[in-house]
């Protein structure tokens, strides 16, 4: 089963952490959707027949688009692909885009599971970020989303937020467990070159959040959310039973993508390939009836290596013997002595032939990962 994302790059603000590629004029945004509509058909054959089993718009924010505008890209989906009965359909929204009329346009589509880009329910740490959108908005969007029939919500939140006490944190957890969301995806914050944050940082007037604070708040979410009923089934990630995001997990089981829009990335299973993130340069190829990308030919090594770093994120671990029918590489002989420190360290887990992390672990699984790699 495979998926298609939408690359989606418009939003009203720039948010001040984010390094997406995105456009906030959306002066060319008919000639851009035409683009898409386009770039479908024309890729119509790279999922090589694969059913699909998740579509996902992401962005930017793909709810300043209009409600007919998505049913028509779902449509043209349905068209050209063969396209599972149940599919999972997630469309990112911000709380403010939320309206009443467009939840119910969303509704009569086939998207039935929404993201909402909360990142916080405190009006200081919203203002901060530069989010186009205030508390009561989103505790708003949420309920009206309920209300307008949606089942399947997840919520996107923030912490290391400069400010952000324990308590505070606290409280943006229950409240986020109050509003009976089924999924919660948790980022901490990350100051990255090029942003609004990089430059204040840079500058002397942004400190980013001590790393052991960072982790505490990381385990008290572990900890408060678990306590609700959630499964951390990924490093930032957390559902309730059975909702876990089919998307985002077939990405990590290495499933087949196809990426639409400027910057969208898409895998093939040998291959990974990613569009120009330039959206008048992706239009003007595409009126062409032409593709303007970079490829990479993903080597044995390299497979190996985002097993490792996508397995150990995630609660099903690593598993051995995969690695060793697939690919005739032993992880547990070759790091042996690394194994057992972590182990003992209490950072890792083994059970039979898979490897998964601990909670201590989990909070430096990129790092654990990458003393993994065969370089």
């Amino acid at each position: 089963m495979a998926g298609i994302y939408l690359h989606i790059p418009f939003c009203k603000k720039a948010c001040h952490y984010c390094d997406f590629h995105f456009s906030t004029t959306m002066k060319n945004k008919d000639e851009l959707i035409a683009a898409m509509h386009k770039e479908l058909d024309l890729r119509k054959d790279y999922l090589q027949g694969e059913k699909i089993k998740t579509i996902y718009f992401g962005g930017g924010t793909p709810s300043v688009l209009e409600s007919d505008e998505i049913k028509r890209i779902l449509d043209h989906i349905h068209r050209v692909f063969e396209v599972e009965k149940e599919a999972e359909v997630t469309l990112e929204a911000n709380p403010d885009d939320l309206t009443p009329s467009m939840i119910r346009g969303l509704k009569e589509s086939t998207v039935n599971r929404l993201s909402i880009g909360i990142q916080s329910f405190r009006d200081e740490d919203l203002k901060m970020m530069n989010r186009a959108h205030n508390a009561s908005q989103a505790d708003y969007a949420v309920k009206a989303s309920q209300d307008g029939g949606f089942e399947n919500i997840t919520i996107d939140l923030i912490y290391s937020i400069p400010g952000l006490s324990m308590r505070e944190w606290k409280m943006n957890l229950e409240t986020a467990i109050q509003l009976h969301v089924q999924h919660i995806s948790a980022y901490s914050l990350t100051i990255e070159p090029g942003t609004v944050f990089g430059n204040y940082q840079s500058k002397g007037k942004l400190i980013a959040v001590d790393q052991d604070f960072s982790g505490d708040q990381f385990l008290t979410m572990i900890e408060t959310l678990n306590k609700a009923g959630f499964d951390q089934y990924e490093v930032s990630n957390f559902c309730l039973p059975d909702f876990e995001s089919k998307h985002n997990s077939a990405y990590w089981n290495g499933a087949r993508y196809l990426g639409i829009g400027p910057s969208a990335h898409s895998f093939d299973g040998e291959s990974r390939q990613w569009n120009i993130a330039n959206n008048s340069v992706y239009v003007r190829f595409l009126e062409k009836n032409e593709m303007n990308f970079e490829r990479e030919i993903l080597d044995e090594r390299t497979r190996i290596n985002e097993y490792i770093m996508t397995g150990l994120r995630t609660k099903w671990g690593i598993d051995n013997e995969l690695l060793r029918s697939k690919y005739h590489f032993d992880l547990f002989k070759e790091y042996e002595e690394m194994i057992f420190e972590l182990k003992h360290k209490g950072k890792l887990n083994i059970d039979e032939s898979t490897m998964r992390l601990t909670k201590e672990g989990l909070l430096m699984a990129d790092r654990i990962a990458s003393d993994f790699f065969i370089v």
